[in-house]
């Protein structure tokens, strides 16, 4: 039999700002996405997503404007999620773990943590394949 763990019993000292302001951000970009039109979606999460060919250089795609910098989608795709299932397995845990990592670490190291944990899983994604053209969003 599969479970989820749904809680955890582990007291915090401190109110998890930090892993509630990123829950609602992450919230927030999908629910801006969901509610973009199919070009427009697609033009957002090629222009927000991590596309391995584009950070490493192996394609550049003639008339491609971005509004943001090659490079700063590897932050910029953490807060995008694939879908509904994706967005909530994904903040399932960051609240039932988040919090208490956020407590040991305080505010700041857990910032910087979460952004390096989700920068180190993209640019794992893009060594795997780093001539791919399909952008990466989420963990």
């Amino acid at each position: 039999m599969f479970f989820l763990p749904l809680f955890d019993n582990n007291p915090t000292n401190r109110t998890p700002i930090i892993t509630r302001a990123i829950i609602i951000a992450c919230i927030l970009v999908f629910l801006y996405q969901i509610g973009l039109t199919d070009r427009l979606e697609r033009l957002f999460i090629f222009s927000y997503g991590a596309i391995p060919a584009l950070i490493t250089g192996a394609e550049i795609r003639p008339g491609y404007f971005s509004d943001i910098p090659d490079k700063a989608t590897l932050f910029t795709s953490i807060f995008m999620h694939g879908g509904l299932l994706h967005l909530g397995g994904n903040m399932l845990y960051l609240w039932i773990f988040g919090d208490n990592v956020e407590d040991s670490m305080g505010p700041v190291r857990f910032t910087l943590f979460y952004l390096a944990c989700g920068v180190a899983a993209t640019l794992t994604h893009i060594a795997i394949d780093p001539s791919s053209v399909t952008p990466l969003v989420g963990a």
